[in-house]
């Protein structure tokens, strides 16, 4: 199989497949990171595997894109490694890339406007949270953390506590489900933060080609109008330019997100026959998708190490409630010209509909500020990026989170239908990496192997 696979207009290149109907053991819907890797999982066990990706590329919702004189890229999705992320390391290894650790100081700025240096200590956000743990029933975040807010005591970690669920989880503290965060903080995956050396690029484009080179067909452009099932049997309506087609198989591995899933009522919703099973249905609504706006800015130089005397040269992290932009961070331990702007939960959604060259220019304008240089961070400035993850229609939002009362959603989500149809992706991992590359790829090996198990094929 070459890489025409991965065409636009697949079945121009596959004559005899679409005269006799596609067929093959395992389709795959989606080919980001969980959709990747369990096809590649599936096929080192010789199972026949084809992958059926909306966008006109593969990663899903990690997009890197090339910055001029910057070796590394921008990174319109997941930019990070969360928590451990043993299976994200050895595939960047794969791929001839690495994983380095995040570095340098945190800047937050004070009431009269001033930067000043602060390392954030997740503990005390963590330790406000295990009281969560004891609730006899769940609560939302905000109900949780408002009566903290009203201690004096508690107030300032209550309120630092509200503004890494909303910045960090992307999610709505009067939605969040308290014992939810609560978990997570426990688990620690938010407490070591890495990034891929150069970006994921690498690593997808390894994933691919490892994919294509074991006989995977990945078309591309092509949208999944309708699932139609029955125990061991699988028929999916598709559209690819204007064309339509229907193809087989045996099993169906879905790695669309939350917001996807759930959609209805207009032409890009995924139709099923017969319906998903209520306990699906009750655990899609459980999980909410997160919102994040997040713009990459990269300048001719990196000023920001230059002003007030080089007092910001070792500066990773810059944070200020009262800017539009929640966040911004640098590129360190890399020296490089680029900085991304970043704001998540409600502060994002306000921003939704906004044109991207508006967002860029208040990103922009919120960086100077911070560094009381205006004028000098628009001489320097060279260009911006930004993608709508929230109106972005093969996404519906950033990443998951579970609502009051969703318990046990993305267990039941991840659960498999009547052996024929398997769930991946973040939203489905059940060990708090949801949210993360590394959770995503993990969920693809796991329903890879459980779509092995119902065609019979031995693990390998």
């Amino acid at each position: 199989m070459t890489q025409r696979s991965a065409t636009k207009r697949p079945w121009k290149d596959t004559l005899v497949d679409m005269l006799v109907g596609v067929d093959a053991d395992t389709i795959v819907i989606g080919a980001g990171a969980a959709g990747l890797a369990a096809a590649r999982s599936l096929a080192g066990r010789s199972v026949r595997v084809l992958v059926l990706e909306a966008r006109d590329r593969v990663g899903g919702r990690v997009w890197s894109r090339p910055v001029a004189r910057n070796a590394t890229p921008a990174e319109l999705g997941a930019e990070f490694i969360h928590g451990r992320g043993e299976l994200t390391v050895q595939l960047l290894r794969e791929a001839g890339a690495a994983a380095i650790d995040t570095e340098g100081e945190g800047w937050t700025c004070s009431k009269d406007g001033e930067l000043r240096r602060e390392d954030w200590d997740l503990s005390s956000t963590a330790g406000i949270f295990e009281a969560a743990g004891a609730l006899p029933d769940d609560e939302s975040v905000d109900r949780f953390l408002r009566r903290f807010e009203r201690d004096r005591a508690t107030r300032e970690t209550a309120r630092a506590a509200r503004a890494f669920v909303e910045g960090f989880d992307a999610a709505d503290p009067a939605i969040a489900s308290a014992r939810a965060i609560a978990s997570e903080m426990r688990s620690g995956v938010d407490f070591a933060i890495a990034r891929p050396l150069g970006g994921y690029g690498p690593m997808f484009e390894h994933l691919r080609n490892a994919c294509v080179a074991a006989g995977v067909r990945i078309w591309l452009s092509t949208i999944v109008r309708r699932i139609s099932w029955r125990r061991g049997a699988v028929a999916i309506d598709m559209s690819c330019g204007g064309e339509s087609q229907t193809v087989h198989a045996r099993t169906a591995i879905l790695t669309l997100p939350v917001g996807v899933l759930r959609r209805r009522g207009d032409e890009l919703a995924v139709a099923f026959d017969p319906n998903l099973p209520d306990a699906k249905i009750k655990a899609l609504q459980s999980i909410e998708m997160g919102h994040v706006v997040k713009v990459a800015l990269w300048f001719r130089s990196a000023f920001w190490e230059r002003v007030r005397d080089g007092r910001y040269r070792d500066a990773a992290f810059f944070r200020c409630e009262r800017q539009p932009f929640v966040t911004n961070w640098t590129q360190l331990p890399v020296r490089s010209t680029l900085v991304v702007a970043w704001v998540g939960g409600p502060k994002a959604v306000a921003l939704s509909g906004i044109a991207e060259a508006e967002l860029i220019e208040r990103a922009l304008n919120g960086f100077g500020a911070l560094l009381n240089e205006p004028e000098l961070a628009r001489e320097e400035f060279e260009g911006g990026l930004t993608h709508d993850w929230g109106g972005d229609p093969f996404a519906r939002g950033a990443y998951s989170y579970v609502a009051v009362g969703g318990g046990n959603a993305r267990a039941a989500l991840s659960a498999p239908v009547d052996d024929t149809i398997f769930f991946a992706g973040e939203a489905t991992s059940t060990d708090d990496q949801d949210g993360t590359v590394n959770g995503a790829l993990e969920t693809g090996e796991r329903a890879a192997a459980e779509a092995a198990t119902a065609l019979g094929v031995e693990a390998r």
